[in-house]
């Protein structure tokens, strides 16, 4: 089983990407890319997610919006139980200039039959998308009181942020059930140029999406939440959209900022 992290670029932006594959009880880093065209990323995913290959595909944008302006639900259960911890969620809808962009990569993943799983049988293999957001993701992965700040303000307060993100990927998602091996594959350094280190964020923030992918898997609903809707429509086979957040891991120590 392997599993795609995508941070998308949600308008011209380039995308960061990762690939993650299950294998001997443990995770193992495959690939770890950052890309510009939409084209070149579905050639990317398909060429560790073939059409007999199972796989899930973790999304950090909204792929699924059914409503024409405000929020999503999903978006505000984001700010209502992950605000405290600056990791509410940009609001998504049907006239949001990104909107038509997000949507048409999810239903590039339907079309190669990455169905969407608000819903999961734990370790059942098959193709699966679903969305992700990795700002929550870290709080509670790493037991944080607050997101780590490395996407916005000056390069010397983004730095330390990201390498913070770095250092607790290297040294805790060992430890965490899925565990990620970090012996095999290279997790990038933090870079001094402004250019160079958004480069990495993108890499970075696939990797905790491909990771959000594996835990579903792993656990489904009893280690995850679901932000949003998880009833799909009976015609449409979708949801209104919602966002998987692992939950904390009591056995994994927490930090301080």
């Amino acid at each position: 089983m392997r599993f795609i992290g995508v941070d998308l670029g949600w308008s011209s932006g380039a995308s960061g990407l990762c690939c993650l594959e299950w294998r001997s009880g443990k995770l193992v880093l495959l690939d770890l890319q950052r890309m510009l065209a939409i084209a070149d990323i579905l050639a990317w995913i398909d060429s560790w997610l073939p059409p007999d290959q199972p796989g899930m595909v973790a999304v950090d944008a909204p792929t699924l919006i059914s409503n024409a302006t405000g929020m999503r639900l999903c978006d505000r259960l984001a700010h209502k139980y992950f605000g405290k911890y600056h990791a509410g969620c940009y609001p998504a809808n049907l006239g949001s200039t990104f909107a038509q962009r997000t949507l048409t990569f999810g239903l590039s993943l339907e079309e190669r039959g990455f169905h969407h799983a608000p819903t999961i049988q734990p370790k059942k293999l098959g193709r699966w998308q679903i969305e992700a957001f990795p700002h929550p993701a870290i709080v509670h992965l790493f037991n944080l009181p607050r997101i780590l700040k490395y996407k916005k303000g000056t390069l010397a307060e983004r730095r330390p942020e990201l390498a913070r993100l770095r250092h607790y990927i290297h040294e805790f998602l060992p430890l965490h059930d899925p565990p990620l091996d970090v012996s095999l594959g290279t997790i990038p350094e933090i870079p001094l140029k402004g250019a160079e280190l958004k480069a990495v964020e993108d890499q970075l923030d696939s990797l905790i999406c491909a990771y959000i992918a594996a835990h579903w898997w792993h656990w489904g609903i009893e280690r995850n939440l679901v932000l949003g809707d998880s009833h799909r429509d009976r015609f449409t086979n979708r949801t209104t959209g919602y966002i998987v957040v692992p939950m904390p891991d009591k056995k994994v120590l927490s930090f301080e900022c």
